[in-house]
């Protein structure tokens, strides 16, 4: 089922009439994981934020369900770069943001953040601040915020980008593990080339000035992936080509 569909999406931003997006036009199927990859300025984030219902397009249509995104849904979580916590909230009232919003009563919602504060396996630190967790701990805290809207669609930018190099390698490992058992749709977001390869089944590679879609790169590597697989090799090589072919 096309959970998603982008059709001749066009942005500009009418301050300094700078045209971020050109012709974008993209299909996203239920339980997919996309990566959008691209050197910086080339339009992921803007996309994602269309998507969100935080931007609007300036022509072209975003369908959900055959419906137009007019504005934020719940069906559609969104996890940040920064991890965007409420520091005066501990982890479970954070979690539980979602389903307080939605109308849920104290009951139902401190049941369902329990419920994924055990899928991101922290179960023991429900009553901690954001303030006393390390920087890998606070993004599985706001993926499982995001995942208690219980939404059909997770995006997410560069969710990983300020991480160190071991942390974020356990992090994409716990995504997967989530994606899996939830069986979402996750359109992902990122500048690294091995972390797309390793997450995506399918990679679409923008250019920029203006931003569309180049290519199609599909990872048909078997889960779960191996760095030291000839094939993950290769791919990398193809998108790092891409990259110089497009170096502005």
């Amino acid at each position: 089922m096309e959970y998603l569909k982008l059709n001749n999406i066009k942005k500009t931003f009418s301050k300094n009439k700078f045209t971020a997006l050109e012709n974008v036009n993209l299909t996203i199927n239920e339980s997919e994981f996309i990566c959008l990859l691209g050197p910086s300025g080339c339009g992921k984030s803007t996309i994602l934020r269309m998507i969100a219902g935080l931007e609007s397009p300036t022509s072209g249509t975003i369908m959900y369900k055959d419906k137009p995104i007019t504005g934020a849904k719940k069906e559609i979580g969104m996890v940040f770069q920064n991890y965007s916590l409420m520091p005066w909230l501990n982890v479970l009232e954070n979690i539980a943001l979602g389903p307080k919003f939605s109308g849920k009563s104290k009951n139902e919602r401190m049941k369902i953040a329990k419920e994924y504060l055990e899928l991101i396996n922290m179960s023991d630190f429900g009553n901690v601040y954001p303030y006393e967790l390390s920087g890998g701990m606070q993004q599985r805290v706001a993926i499982a915020r995001a995942l208690a809207n219980k939404p059909d669609v997770l995006l997410m930018d560069e969710p990983f980008g300020a991480l160190d190099a071991y942390t974020r390698i356990v992090l994409q490992k716990e995504l997967l593990r989530i994606w899996e058992k939830q069986k979402i749709t996750i359109i992902f977001v990122t500048h690294s080339v091995d972390e797309a390869v390793y997450l995506a089944d399918k990679v679409y590679f923008m250019k920029s000035k203006p931003g569309k879609i180049y290519k199609e790169i599909p990872i048909t590597i078997p889960r779960e992936r191996e760095r030291n697989d000839p094939l993950f090799g290769e791919l990398t090589t193809k998108l790092l080509d891409l990259f110089e072919e497009n170096n502005n």
